[in-house]
């Protein structure tokens, strides 16, 4: 069973005033006693949402085979890193 997410109200003020960040393991701690996702305590609603054509490819490559999946991630892998490399070039050249 999870632990109970016992703070003192000064640190919870703090929080609230964005005079402190709780750690990793707060935020868990926190998730779990109120029954919610540490996405759902960071990011505004919608923040994380991916455009409707994005979220309608995801949702067709669902219903492929783990293979196909597997590929399709490797690809989608494959250009973040090209898009990194991509920044840090750029940020070399101007700095």
């Amino acid at each position: 069973m999870a632990d109970k997410c016992a703070m003192h109200i000064t640190q919870v003020r703090r929080y609230e005033a964005e005079q402190a960040q709780p750690s990793i393991e707060i935020l868990k701690k926190i998730a779990l006693s109120f029954n919610v996702t540490t996405d759902w305590l960071i990011f505004e609603e919608g923040e994380r949402n991916l455009p409707n054509n994005l979220q309608l490819k995801f949702d067709a490559v669902s219903q492929m085979t783990e293979e196909d999946q597997r590929t399709i991630q490797s690809l989608i892998d494959g250009m973040i890193l090209k898009h990194i490399a991509n920044q840090l070039v750029a940020g070399s050249q101007r700095g």
